[in-house]
């Protein structure tokens, strides 16, 4: 179906746009830009596919002075920058072999099928220079129910690209009705092998793009009865990650991801092959250590804010707060605000300090840094530094 839309008018911005429609006339915008502008949400990026081989398409942008990027020609895409905005232009394909994770593309000069080898009808419509709306399959009627679906065959789309069983959830959380695809369902639960066909970190991206989204808890219930949960995450509970979610929280997808799996947490890392900030991040809230209370005094507070970094103290009190109460609580509340509220301890001596009072580099020094700061600590991180040194004058 081809229709006017109305829809450029509400882009704030089209001279980058307009631009390149007048050395590529035939191209359109496709795919989330043009889902996101019927749906009324912001546009973040602007992808055009069009009928010119990539070669083509270089050359005319070049032509004019608009500066290209190659980013992908091997699947018919360059990135044109215009006043310091990428937009993606991609020629249209189609697929002529896949094996779950790569496919082997040929140029097309079809529209309808390049639409055909996107994922959702949601994605898959296009949007040409004239305003004028074209979609093959009924993408702007599931907009409009909130309904997603696979483009065809979902079992065949999933065969083409594993990762689409959890791309499917993750926009069904954004643009469902709450009622997930049956037949999108059955396909990947019948397709979960081809998931072990995906590399860890193309499946932590999109985990934690699901985990960051919203209506979380219906869209984990939703991949654990198609049995998809287990099959990417050691010992998923979904009730530890709803105490957490009860709570209020705030929406950080690391810590949703431990509270998921926290009886196995230490597998994450391996399993997802994490950035080893975000491993030594969930280490340390597996450690639980220093343990927090909600009797802490001020000293006690500040003793935990000299041992360990702000954030994780407060991510690790959510964490405690699940366990305990599983829901909001004003006392866990006012624990965050009077530990967020203390500036951050610091221990006024170093090694300088040492070396004038005479303390050579070695054991010694170590020492007795060790025995003024455990007095410091001791004393609630209150002493300064002429009081520290004060205290270790007769030592050692």
């Amino acid at each position: 179906m081809t229709q006017s839309s109305g829809l450029l008018e509400r882009l704030p911005d089209r001279k980058g746009l307009d631009r390149i429609w007048s050395v590529l006339p035939e191209a359109r915008l496709v795919g989330g830009s043009v889902r996101d502008l019927l749906a009324d949400v912001p546009v973040h990026d602007l992808d055009l596919a069009t009928p010119e081989p990539p070669e083509d398409v270089q050359h005319r942008l070049k032509d004019v002075g608009i500066r290209v990027i190659a980013t992908g020609l091997s699947h018919g895409t360059v990135t044109a920058v215009l006043d310091g905005v990428p937009y993606e232009i991609t020629t249209l394909r189609r697929d002529e072999e896949t094996d779950g994770r790569h496919a082997v593309v040929v140029w097309t000069q079809d529209w309808t099928e390049d639409a055909a080898r996107r994922d959702f009808t949601i994605n898959a419509m296009s949007l040409d220079r004239h305003d004028r709306l074209h979609d093959y399959f009924g993408g702007q009627e599931d907009l409009k129910n909130r309904q997603v679906r696979f483009v065809g065959d979902a079992s065949r789309r999933i065969a083409e690209d594993a990762l689409r069983a959890l791309r499917f959830f993750r926009f069904d959380a954004r643009y469902g009705n709450g009622n997930p695809d049956r037949a999108a369902c059955k396909a990947v639960s019948e397709q979960l092998g081809l998931i072990g066909t995906l590399s860890a970190e193309r499946v932590a991206s999109e985990l934690l793009r699901i985990l960051s989204g919203p209506r979380l808890a219906e869209t984990i219930a939703a991949m654990a009865a198609v049995g998809l949960l287990p099959v990417i995450l050691p010992n998923p509970d979904p009730v530890d990650l709803n105490r957490l979610l009860n709570c209020g929280a705030p929406e950080n997808p690391l810590l949703r991801l431990f509270a998921l799996c926290h009886k196995s947490s230490r597998e994450l890392s391996g399993r997802l092959k994490l950035s080893n900030a975000d491993a030594a991040r969930i280490e340390v809230w597996a450690s639980d250590r220093p343990v927090l209370s909600l009797s802490m005094s001020d000293d006690d507070l500040r003793r935990l804010r000299a041992e360990q970094e702000l954030d994780p103290l407060v991510e690790r009190s959510w964490l405690q707060q699940a366990r305990l109460v599983g829901g909001p609580d004003s006392t866990w509340d006012r624990f965050r605000s009077r530990l967020q509220a203390l500036p951050q301890p610091q221990f006024p001596l170093s090694g300088k300090d040492a070396l004038a009072q005479g303390i050579l580099p070695g054991p010694g020094m170590g020492q007795w840094l060790k025995k003024g700061r455990d007095w410091w600590m001791a004393q609630g991180c209150l002493p300064d530094r002429a009081q520290c040194l004060a205290y270790l004058a007769g030592y050692p």
